[in-house]
C-alpha cells in the first residue's frame, strides 16, 4: 500500500449494491480512504417534476435502495471495526461531484460506466471539472458482461443481427469474465462521513415526489430485494421458456428495475443462467437470451447513438405518421387503455397501474399503436419512458424500433401483430384481461377477447376505435415507402 492514494471517491449511480461492485472494488484496493456518494441528479429529477410526474415509482424505488445501500456500507465498515455509510446529495450531479470531491480532498473519483448519451454528456463534463482540480476520473465496466467494441464481427465492425452476436458472445464467455468484484477484504478503507455531509438519505418529499403505490405493489428495492426475487424464480427458471409468454402466469423474472439500477450483480445472474444451462435447463437458455438481448441493445446505442430520436435505418424516417387532432385522440385512447381491443387496454391498464408491463404486452402494444394506428413510435417510446419503472434507454429504444420495423434486426414492418389472436394465444381464458378490466369478467372465454365479434356491448367498455383489417392495411401503405 506504500503507492496507495491517500483518499477516493465511489460514484453511485445505475449500481446501487456494495457487492461485486467494480468501481467500489477498484477504489477501495487503491486507497487508504474511501468515501460513497450517490447524488439525486436534478438535472434529471427537476424536468420529471416540471411535468407533473411528482409520483414516479422510479424515484422512490431509488430512495428506498439508498437506504438500503447506505445499510450496507455500514455492515462492511463494521465487520472490519469501522464506520462508515452512504453520502446522499440532492444537486446536480455534474457540479456536485467535483466541489464533494474538492471537498474531501481526494486524489480521484471512481465510477462505473453509463453509455446513454446524456450520462456520457455528464461524465465527460464532470471528468473536465475534476482534472481542472487536479483529481483523477477513473470508470470500469460494470452493468454488462460485455461492453462497447468487446465484441465485434471478423470485419471489425459492431453487430446489427441479434443471432450472430449471441454466438459471439456466448462463444466467448468464460468463468473469468463472471468473476465477482471483491469488496468485503477491502472494506477497511471505508472511512466515516464528515460531520458536516451525515445526514440520513432524504425523504421522497424533501426532493419533491410523492410516495406512489409501489410498496402496496411488493415490490422490493434494494439488494436484499433483488435477492429474494432471484431465489423465487431460481424455482421457476426451468420454465421460463414456455411460462414467460402468459401474462396470467408467474413467469418472468421480475428482476428487470433491480438490473436497471444495479441492485444485484448482471455477472451474478450471468452465472446461474449459465450453470442451469449448461446442466440442460430449457428454460435458463432462454432467460440466459434475454439478457444477452439487453447487452445487445447497449452495444447498439453504443456505435448508433442516432437511434435515440431517429431510426435506425434512415430511410424509414420517410414514413408518414398520423398528425394532428385525430392522431392525439388515438394516443390518448391508446395511453389511457380506451381502444376496445381487452388484451392492448388490460397491458395499458397494469403499466398505469404498476409501472411494469409483461414482456410479450410491450410487443403487442407497441404493434397496435404503430400498425394498428399509425401513431409515431417515439410517442409510444416516450410514454413507456415516462411510466416503467424499469425504464432503460437502449432496451426500450431497441423493443420501440423492432415493433416499428425501423431498427436493426427488427421484425419485418409487413409482420403485423392481430391483437384478437395473441389475446387468444396468450390469454386463452382471458385471466389477465378480467384481472385488469373488470367490467369484462362477466363475459364468455369465447367473447373476452373481442366482445364485438358477438355483437356483445358491455357497459364501461369501449368498442373497438380502428378495425385491425382496415388498420393493416394502412399500414402496408404506409410503409410502401421503404417496401
Amino acid at each position: 500500500m506504500d503507492d496507495a492514494l491517500g483518499a477516493a471517491m465511489v460514484w453511485f449511480r445505475r449500481d446501487l449494491r456494495a457487492d461485486d461492485h467494480a468501481a467500489l472494488s477498484h477504489a477501495l484496493r487503491a486507497a487508504r480512504r474511501v468515501w460513497c456518494v450517490f447524488v439525486l441528479d436534478r438535472h434529471i429529477l427537476d424536468p420529471l417534476l416540471q411535468r407533473g410526474l411528482r409520483a414516479d415509482r422510479r424515484v422512490e424505488f431509488i430512495v428506498d435502495s439508498l437506504a438500503d445501500l447506505d445499510a450496507q456500507i455500514a455492515a462492511l465498515a463494521a465487520a472490519q471495526g469501522g464506520h462508515a455509510g452512504l453520502i446522499v446529495r440532492h444537486a446536480v450531479a455534474r457540479e456536485e461531484i467535483p466541489r464533494l470531491a474538492r471537498m474531501l480532498q481526494v486524489q480521484a473519483v471512481y465510477a462505473n460506466h453509463d453509455d446513454d448519451p446524456a450520462a456520457l454528456e455528464r461524465d465527460a463534463a464532470v471528468r473536465g471539472a475534476l482534472a481542472d482540480a487536479g483529481i483523477a476520473f477513473h470508470t470500469s465496466k460494470d452493468h454488462v458482461v460485455f461492453e462497447r467494441s468487446e465484441l465485434l464481427t471478423a470485419g471489425g465492425r459492431p453487430y446489427s443481427v441479434f443471432t450472430p452476436y449471441k454466438k459471439a458472445w456466448l462463444k466467448q464467455l468464460d468463468t473469468y469474465r463472471l468473476e465477482p468484484h471483491t469488496v468485503a477484504r477491502h472494506a477497511s478503507a471505508l472511512a466515516a462521513v464528515p460531520p458536516e455531509l451525515a445526514a440520513p438519505p432524504p425523504t421522497l418529499q424533501a426532493i419533491g415526489f410523492e410516495t406512489t403505490n409501489l410498496h402496496a405493489l411488493r415490490l422490493p428495492a434494494g439488494s436484499d430485494g433483488a435477492h429474494a426475487l432471484l431465489v423465487d424464480f431460481l424455482h421457476r427458471i426451468d420454465d421460463y421458456d414456455t411460462a414467460r409468454d402468459f401474462p396470467a402466469r408467474k413467469g418472468p423474472s421480475y428482476l428487470s428495475v433491480h438490473l436497471r439500477f444495479g441492485t444485484i450483480s448482471v455477472r451474478r445472474l450471468v452465472r446461474e443462467a449459465w450453470e442451469r444451462m449448461q446442466a440442460g435447463s430449457r428454460g435458463a437458455a432462454v432467460w440466459l437470451s434475454e439478457l444477452i438481448w439487453r447487452e445487445f441493445y447497449q452495444q447498439l446505442l453504443h456505435h448508433h447513438p442516432h437511434v435515440v430520436g431517429r431510426a435506425f435505418k434512415p430511410a424509414y424516417d420517410a414514413i408518414r405518421w398520423e398528425r394532428g387532432q385525430r392522431a392525439d385522440t388515438l394516443f390518448a385512447a391508446w395511453c389511457e387503455g380506451r381502444t376496445g381491443y381487452p388484451l392492448v387496454d388490460a397491458a395499458m391498464a397494469q403499466i398505469n397501474g404498476t409501472g411494469y408491463m409483461h414482456n410479450r404486452l410491450r410487443m403487442v402494444t407497441a404493434s397496435f399503436l404503430v400498425k394498428d394506428l399509425g401513431i409515431d413510435w417515439r410517442r409510444g417510446e416516450q410514454y413507456f419512458a415516462d411510466h416503467l419503472i424499469d425504464y432503460e434507454l437502449a432496451s426500450n429504444n431497441g423493443g420501440w424500433q423492432w415493433a416499428a420495423g425501423t431498427g436493426c434486426d427488427a421484425q419485418p414492418w409487413f409482420r403485423i401483430f392481430n391483437p384478437v389472436l395473441q389475446s387468444r394465444r396468450f390469454d386463452p381464458q382471458g385471466k389477465f384481461i378480467r384481472r385488469y378490466l373488470p367490467q369484462l369478467a362477466s363475459l364468455p372465454d369465447t367473447l373476452v377477447h373481442a366482445p364485438w365479434e358477438a355483437g356483445v356491448a358491455v357497459d364501461g367498455y369501449t368498442p373497438p376505435i380502428v378495425m385491425h383489417e382496415e388498420a393493416r392495411e394502412r399500414t402496408l401503405q404506409r410503409y410502401a415507402v421503404v417496401g
